[in-house]
């Protein structure tokens, strides 16, 4: 699949979720380039329709994007609860657990998430897979001591590559921490590795998302079509 029509599937997945968007709702927008989409038809609903409602970001990047449409942005702490997130997803498999964090956004995105009554993600075809670890597992800790972390994950042939962007330099999220990638190939165990991680002293958030989506919307050649998840 060329990268047009990837992007054809994604703005359609995008424009697909905006729907679910109504006035009055408290809205939490992920990050990334599926979710890109999603905020251009918010903001065109919103200039053109009237559309009002309250955004929660994920990240200052989709923050910079909404607010440029004249969508509302509050901080997660001024609200009571979120009514839906919508948010990309980097690999999602047939019991619903996913990976994020592609964007380096992983630790917000969890935050947001945790924080809503439902959650949906936007994909196009090329992210529904039977088995989610081809797409590195993207892990976030702080720099004090990364090198330490890393050579733990290797030991447990974890396979880690610290991020780095174009020029060399360890890329940092928006709490100015390290993104480390775990290259697995496959995981067959993710509840046993989630734990594994979040119990690494240093490890502030992994990208395993694991049964907490409730819709995933495909982007499809025919159409998107709607993945529910029945154990939620």
């Amino acid at each position: 699949m060329d990268k047009a029509q990837q992007d054809a599937l994604k703005k359609a997945a995008g424009i697909e979720a905006a729907k679910l968007i109504e006035n009055g709702m408290i809205a939490g927008l992920g990050t990334g380039s599926t979710v890109k989409f999603l905020v251009d038809e918010l903001g065109r609903r919103v200039q053109e329709e009237g559309l009002q409602f309250t955004g929660v970001t994920t990240s200052r990047r989709t923050q910079a994007q909404a607010e440029s449409y004249g969508i509302k942005i509050v901080d997660i702490d001024d609200v009571d609860h979120i009514d839906v997130t919508i948010d990309g997803a980097d690999e999602v498999d047939k019991n619903f657990n996913g990976i994020k964090g592609g964007g380096a956004a992983l630790l917000w995105e969890k935050i947001v998430a945790t924080n809503s009554d439902k959650i949906v993600w936007i994909v196009d075809e090329s992210k529904v897979v039977d088995t989610i670890g081809k797409f590195p597992l993207p892990v976030e800790v702080i720099p004090f001591g990364a090198g330490h972390v890393i050579k733990k994950f290797e030991a447990k042939g974890y396979k880690p590559v610290l991020r780095l962007d174009a020029e060399g330099k360890e890329v940092r999220t928006d709490e100015n921490n390290y993104v480390v990638d775990l290259h697995l190939e496959k995981i067959e165990h993710p509840f046993e590795l989630a734990e594994d991680l979040i119990n690494t002293v240093g490890v502030v958030e992994h990208g395993l998302f694991l049964n907490m989506v409730d819709k995933v919307i495909v982007g499809d050649p025919n159409g998107p079509r709607v993945l529910t998840n029945g154990n939620k």
